[in-house]
C-alpha cells in the first residue's frame, strides 16, 4: 500500500485534478447512479487489503489510508464477488500481484451464470473481457477482477437474461468502451432485473461489453452527488478513482 501510494503520488502530480463524472438518471422507469471514468486523465485502482492483510471493507477506511499517503479516494464502488472472509471469488490481481487465479468454470451463485468476465486495468485503459477470451488473449493487466455474469458480450445481452424475469435486486456493474478509454460504472437505485440492467449498458450507454459486480450488498461512493456509500456490510474488492489530497 505504501509503495503503491508513493508511486501513485508521483504519477498523479502530472495528471489534472479531475474526478469521475457522476449523475443520476432514469431509464425505462428505473433509477440509476452512473459514474463515468476517462482513463486518459483519471487513475482507476483496485484495492482489497492493507499492508497487514486486513480487508479495507469500507470506502471510508480506504480513504483514510490513502490520506496518510497524501492521496484521497474519489468515486468508488465494490468490484466483484467475495467469500465471507472477503477473499475474491474469482481472478484478482492488484498491481501485478495475483491473489486469485482465473476461474474458467462455473462457480457459486451469479458468478456461475456463464459466461462471466474480467475487468482488466492497464495504463490508460480498462476493458471488460469475457473469461474464456481473457484466458486466450492473456492481456498484461496491471490489475484485474473477475465477476459475473457478463451483462453485455460484444454487443449482445447475456443469453440467459429473461425480459419477464421476476428476480429483482439492487445491482451494480461496469461497462467499457471499445477503445478502452472509458469505463462506466452503474448502480441501480431501485431493484431491477438482469435484463433491464444489461439493456441499460447496451441500449442506453451504448457499451459493447459490460460486467455484473454484485447485488444487494452493492454500494457506490459519488462525492459530487453527496453519496458516501457507507454501510454496515464489509466489502471485498473495491475499485475507485485516486486523486491528489490537495
Amino acid at each position: 500500500m505504501k509503495l503503491l501510494a508513493a508511486w501513485l503520488g508521483l504519477t498523479l502530480l502530472a495528471m489534472p485534478a479531475t474526478g469521475a463524472e457522476c449523475r443520476s438518471e432514469t431509464y425505462r422507469d428505473d433509477a440509476y447512479t452512473i459514474c463515468e471514468v476517462d482513463l486518459t486523465v483519471e487513475r482507476l485502482e483496485l484495492f482489497l487489503a492493507d499492508d497487514d492483510g486486513k480487508a479495507f471493507g469500507h470506502f471510508g477506511t480506504l480513504d483514510n489510508a490513502l490520506k496518510e499517503q497524501g492521496l484521497k479516494l474519489g468515486f468508488a464502488t465494490n468490484a466483484g464477488m467475495y467469500h465471507d472472509d472477503r477473499r475474491p471469488v474469482g481472478h484478482y490481481v492488484e498491481n501485478g500481484v495475483e491473489v486469485q487465479r482465473v476461474i474458467p468454470n462455473a462457480g457459486p451463485g451469479n458468478f456461475g451464470l456463464l459466461p462471466n468476465g474480467v475487468l482488466c486495468l492497464r495504463d490508460g485503459r480498462a476493458d471488460v473481457i469475457e473469461t474464456l477470451a481473457f484466458v486466450e488473449q492473456a492481456p498484461a493487466c496491471r490489475s484485474a477482477t473477475q465477476s459475473g455474469p457478463m451483462l453485455v458480450i460484444d454487443g449482445a445481452l447475456h443469453p440467459r437474461f429473461l425480459v419477464d424475469s421476476t428476480s429483482r435486486y439492487i445491482r451494480n456493474g461496469v461497462g467499457t468502451s471499445r477503445d478502452g478509454t472509458r469505463a462506466v460504472f452503474v448502480i441501480s437505485d431501485s431493484v431491477v432485473t438482469f435484463h433491464a440492467f444489461g439493456s441499460l449498458f447496451r441500449d442506453h450507454l451504448k457499451l459493447p461489453n459490460a460486467l455484473y459486480f454484485d447485488g444487494n450488498i452493492s454500494r457506490m461512493r459519488a462525492p459530487d452527488l453527496g453519496r458516501s456509500g457507507t454501510g454496515f456490510t464489509s466489502l471485498g474488492p473495491i475499485i475507485g478513482v485516486i486523486e491528489p489530497a490537495q
